[in-house]
C-alpha cells in the first residue's frame, strides 16, 4: 500500500497536478519489526529478518556476541546476493553479525526479497572452509599522542574530571582489563593484529576492528557522556573494538594514540583511488608500530599527497585455520578472559561504591549550572537547551 501511494504521489509531482485528489491511506494494524525468522538448527544459527523502513531489511545472525564465525556467515550471504544479481538490490552494508539490505520496493518487493533470502540459506554451503583475501596494513601509532589529552581539558563541559577514565584513558584500560602495568597495555596494542569487520564506524571509512587473538582483546566502556571533540585519526577502544576516527567529531572510545589518515577527501594516490577514497577494506588486518608524535605529524603531512607510503602485505584468512588456533590455545584464552572479567567486575563495584555507576549529565546540579552562567558576558541571559 505504501509503495502504491508513493507511485501515485510521484505521478502527481511529475504532472505538476496540484488539484488532483490525494489517495487515501487505509488504516493498517501494526505488525512489528520482525518480518521473519529462521530458528536455530544443527549447523545453522538463528536468523532474524527485521524491517528497517520501506526500503531496508536487516538480516541478523546468531546471538548478540562477538563471534568471527558470524561475520563470515554475513560475508557468505553478501557474496551470494552479489553473485545472484537480484534486480532491485541497491546496496549491501555488512556489520559484525548483520547485513543491511537496501532495496528498491518498486523493483523488488520485501516479500520477494525474503523469499530470495530463504533460498540463500538453503543454498549456502557450510562456511567451515571459507577463506577471504586479507591485507596486513602496517600503520604508525603515536602512543598516548599529545592531541588526545586535549579532549580531557576542563573546557569541554561534557568530560567530567572525576570520570573513571580521567586523567588517563590508558590507565583506565589497564585497570579494567586487569593488566599489571601500562607497559602491558602497550605490548598488547602493538602486538595485536586488528581484523577489520566493518567500515564507517565513526564516519569516513573508519574501521571497526577486533584483535584476531582473543588474548589481545582489551575491553573498555565508552565515555559517559560522550566528549564533544576527538582528534582526526585518533585510535580508541570501545567495548572489544578498535576504531580509527576518520575525522574530527564527538566520540566515546578510550584513546591509546593517533595514526595516519584512513580517508582522503581531496586527492587520489596509490592508496586512495578516485572511486574508493578510504584506505582499508573488509578483513584487512591492522598492525601498529610505534613512532614519536613529531614523526607522525611529518607522515600525516605527506601521506595524503602520496609522498610517503604504508606497507601492505597480501594474504589469505582461512576460517578453519583460525578455529584450529582457538582450539589449540583455549586454556590460555579462557584464563585471560577470566582475569579480564574479574577486573571488569571489580571496576564496576568501585563505580557502585563511589556513586558513578548511574552518572547522568542531567544531574550536574545547580553548582555546575551556576558556573556556566557565571561565564556569560554582562547583559546576557542563559537559556537551557537539553540535548536528548
Amino acid at each position: 500500500q505504501a509503495t502504491a501511494l508513493e507511485v501515485a504521489q510521484n505521478s502527481l509531482i511529475e504532472r505538476r497536478d496540484a488539484d488532483a485528489p490525494t489517495a487515501a491511506l487505509d488504516a493498517v494494524m501494526p505488525t512489528g519489526a520482525v518480518a521473519a525468522e529462521r530458528p536455530e538448527a544443527p549447523g545453522q544459527v538463528k536468523v532474524v529478518y527485521r524491517r528497517a523502513g520501506d526500503r531496508y531489511l536487516l538480516v541478523e545472525y546468531g546471538p548478540l556476541v562477538l563471534d568471527l564465525r558470524l561475520r563470515f556467515r554475513v560475508h557468505a550471504l553478501m557474496t551470494w546476493l552479489k553473485q545472484s544479481k537480484l534486480p532491485g538490490i541497491v546496496d549491501l552494508t555488512p556489520g559484525v553479525r548483520s547485513l543491511q539490505i537496501h532495496f528498491d520496493p518498486h523493483v523488488l518487493s520485501s516479500k520477494l526479497l525474503l523469499s530470495a533470502l530463504e533460498s540463500a540459506e538453503r543454498e549456502l554451503a557450510s562456511i567451515d572452509d571459507i577463506e577471504v583475501p586479507t591485507r596486513t596494513v602496517h600503520l604508525p601509532l603515536s602512543w598516548d599522542d599529545p592531541q588526545t589529552p586535549l579532549t580531557l581539558s576542563p573546557s569541554p563541559p561534557t568530560v567530567r574530571p572525576d570520570a573513571p577514565w580521567c586523567p588517563s584513558n590508558i590507565e583506565f584500560i589497564r585497570r579494567i582489563n586487569g593488566l599489571p602495568s601500562i607497559d602491558d597495555v602497550y605490548k598488547t596494542v602493538f602486538g595485536a593484529s586488528y581484523l577489520v569487520l566493518g567500515l564507517g564506524d565513526v564516519y569516513l571509512g573508519a574501521p571497526v576492528a577486533t584483535p584476531v587473538d582473543p588474548r589481545h582483546r582489551l575491553v573498555t566502556t565508552k565515555y559517559n557522556p560522550a566528549r564533544t571533540w576527538t582528534p582526526e585519526n585518533a585510535v580508541g577502544i570501545g567495548g572489544a573494538y578498535m576504531c580509527i576516527y576518520g575525522m574530527e567529531g564527538p566520540g566515546g572510545y578510550q584513546f591509546v594514540g593517533r595514526t595516519l589518515q584512513v580517508y582522503n577527501r581531496f586527492r587520489a594516490t596509490s592508496r586512495f583511488a578516485p572511486d574508493t577514497p578510504w584506505l582499508l577494506r573488509f578483513f584487512d588486518q591492522i598492525r601498529f608500530y610505534p613512532v614519536s608524535a613529531a614523526e607522525l605529524l611529518e607522515q600525516r603531512e605527506a601521506f595524503p599527497y602520496g609522498k610517503v607510503d604504508v606497507r601492505i602485505d597480501e594474504g589469505t584468512f582461512k576460517l578453519r585455520d583460525y578455529e584450529r588456533f582457538l582450539s589449540e590455545n583455549q586454556t590460555s584464552i579462557s584464563g585471560f578472559k577470566a582475569q579480564q572479567q574479574a577486573a571488569f567486575e571489580a571496576e564496576r563495584q568501585r563505580w557502585i561504591d563511589n556513586g558513578q555507576l548511574s552518572f547522568s549529565s542531567e544531574a550536574r546540579g545547580p553548582a555546575a549550572a551556576g558556573a556556566d552562567a557565571a561565564a556569560l558576558p554582562a547583559g546576557s541571559e542563559a537559556v537551557e537547551s537539553h540535548v536528548p
